[in-house]
């Protein structure tokens, strides 16, 4: 039995895999190809057969826009994030309505979730209505859906995680990078025995391992060569989490006196769990947050935390998009945005 023939990324004007692509590899009539997709039952099983073979070999999605449609732009834009309720990704959210809707372009927005994520039944859905740009979050996808994104031709700009090797085009940060970067934050500031609060989705997991990672590695876990302490809970963090975190934390070591969080709403329940126990921050406990939220500067003591350009997310994702519906090519295809720690008064 011969190996699938590779799925390659068409053109750079959006020019994705056609239902007359997956006929021929099927070796049938486009008519036919039509028939076993839309109406099965009025072709013969071989047929049938060999139809979904080579839908499966390509990753081809069905056009949902019919006829002449599929030949015009829609003026829509998708965009995946895995959730609504926190607001850590709004400022992206908000940033990229507004570049696109300058343009003349449309932002229709899913919500995946983190756990038992619905993203490759949600993309299906999106690439199917072929909107002229797809936004995601994060790099993480399951083989399926990168495959048919890149079948679709349709351009794709990931976000909020940093490659080399994007599907298509990314704007994005290190979560590794940010991690080493607090633990030396903490280190300098004089702080040896540190812990960390984190979510379980993937990208506050890599956040934590790198805290971890480098703490160890500067001297600041109770033992060497151990990990840090550390608490994970569940995705999207809570005020209620952070509170119910640190308990967790100083049950592992009391004598903690740098908490890392993955969010600033952890952060601020940390804050709050510490103030009831009596424990003075920052001269008892440091404490570090992820995303500078807008209550961040507002808490007593102010947040430091970590500073991610949400809005040059967004603005750059939908340049990108733009440039590609419109048939010019981008030259920088993954760009690094960074982020910045912002010195407040918890540390």
């Amino acid at each position: 039995m011969t190996a699938p023939a590779p799925v390659v990324r068409k053109g750079r004007k959006g020019a994705g895999l056609t239902l007359r692509d997956v006929a021929r590899l099927a070796g049938v009539a486009p008519i036919t190809a039509s028939r076993a997709l839309n109406t099965p039952d009025a072709v013969s099983e071989t047929v049938l057969k060999k139809v979904r073979e080579a839908v499966e070999r390509t990753g081809y999605v069905p056009n949902l826009l019919a006829g002449g449609l599929a030949s015009k732009k829609s003026r829509l834009v998708a965009a995946v994030v895995p959730t609504i309720v926190g607001p850590i990704f709004l400022e992206t959210v908000q940033s990229l309505t507004e570049a696109l809707a300058d343009a003349g372009y449309q932002l229709m927005l899913g919500q995946s979730g983190y756990e038992n994520s619905r993203e490759d039944a949600l993309l299906e859905a999106i690439i199917g209505r072929r909107p002229d740009g797809v936004v995601l979050t994060g790099i993480m996808r399951s083989a399926e859906s990168r495959k048919r994104l890149l079948a679709s031709g349709i351009p794709v700009v990931e976000t909020w995680d940093l490659t080399p090797t994007p599907i298509d085009m990314l704007v994005g940060f290190s979560h590794e990078r940010i991690g080493v970067a607090v633990a030396q934050h903490l280190h300098a500031a004089g702080r040896r025995r540190v812990a960390v609060i984190a979510g379980v989705d993937e990208r506050s997991r890599r956040r934590a391992r790198a805290f971890s990672d480098e703490a160890v590695r500067l001297g600041m876990a109770v033992a060497a060569n151990t990990e840090v302490p550390q608490c994970m809970v569940p995705a999207p963090t809570t005020l209620g989490s952070g509170r119910t975190g640190l308990a967790d934390l100083l049950g592992q070591d009391g004598a903690i006196d740098g908490v890392f969080c993955s969010s600033d709403i952890l952060a601020m329940g940390v804050m709050i769990e510490a103030q009831v126990r009596g424990i003075a921050i920052p001269s008892q406990l440091a404490v570090m947050g992820f995303g500078d939220l807008s209550f961040s500067r507002d808490l007593h003591p102010q947040l430091t935390t970590v500073r991610i350009d949400g809005t040059g997310i967004g603005k750059t994702a939908a340049r990108f998009i733009i440039e590609r519906a419109e048939g010019r090519e981008v030259p920088e295809r993954v760009h690094d945005i960074g982020f910045t720690i912002i010195e407040r008064q918890s540390v």
